[in-house]
């Protein structure tokens, strides 16, 4: 685990972005091309950083198939409609603003496993309107990025739908990985002191994200 959060720190600038190769290949794009982004959208969630590290957070400790299939389904709505409305209606937001935003919601979540807002605020917050917010955020910031792409207008919205649905299948692969290991984690003597550890890495891990990214935003603006 330790190995794995240095790794997602190491690679903050890579966390949200579209490879420079895959961006050259999208702006070649003109027409529908279904096949392609249905990959492209896969290849960005399996590699995406900041994705995963919200995904592992938010369910960590869930342990029904119902509350997993709903926390997804509510990041998947908020990821969907601002990834399609933001590029479809050229919705302007800062990048590297939006990115900070995406690295705290990490921070966010594995601070609420930790029941540190449970034992610090006197109110509770709905996680399912949390984890709903922050998908929002995730899929403004993917928008952010398709914008800097010179995409064609011709199957616009048949490409994107196709991207999306590529995101929503590549989440799910992971899902699949990570829930695997949590089950098989959950039966280990050591999970609860070994979780512990764990949220606290993937705050860290946000915390790096979230800096990063501020640190360019001042940079840009010096």
């Amino acid at each position: 685990m330790v190995a794995l959060v240095a790794g997602f720190c190491a690679s903050a600038a890579l966390a949200h972005n579209v490879a420079a190769g895959n961006a050259q290949f999208i702006e070649g794009i003109s027409g529908p091309a279904i096949g392609p982004f249905l990959y492209l959208g896969a290849k960005h969630m399996v590699t995406g950083y900041d994705h995963l590290l919200y995904l592992m957070g938010v369910v960590f400790y869930l342990t029904k198939a119902r509350d997993i299939l709903l926390f997804v389904t509510l990041f998947t709505l908020g990821h969907s409609i601002t990834l399609l409305a933001g590029v479809t209606w050229s919705i302007q937001a800062n990048p590297a603003i939006i990115d900070m935003i995406i690295g705290l919601s990490v921070v966010y979540k594995a601070f609420e496993n930790l029941g540190g807002f449970r034992d610090l605020l006197p109110v509770s917050i709905d996680p399912r309107w949390a984890v709903f917010v922050f998908g929002l955020c995730h899929g403004l910031g993917l928008a952010t990025k398709l914008q800097q792409i010179a995409l064609s207008d011709e199957g616009l919205m048949t490409n994107l739908i196709s991207f999306n649905i590529g995101v929503e299948l590549g989440q799910g692969v992971a899902l699949v990985g990570v829930i695997a290991l949590l089950l098989w984690w959950r039966q280990s003597q050591w999970f609860t002191r070994q979780a512990f550890v764990a949220n606290s890495l993937i705050m860290t891990a946000g915390f790096c994200l979230a800096g990063y990214h501020l640190a360019t935003m001042l940079v840009a603006e010096s």
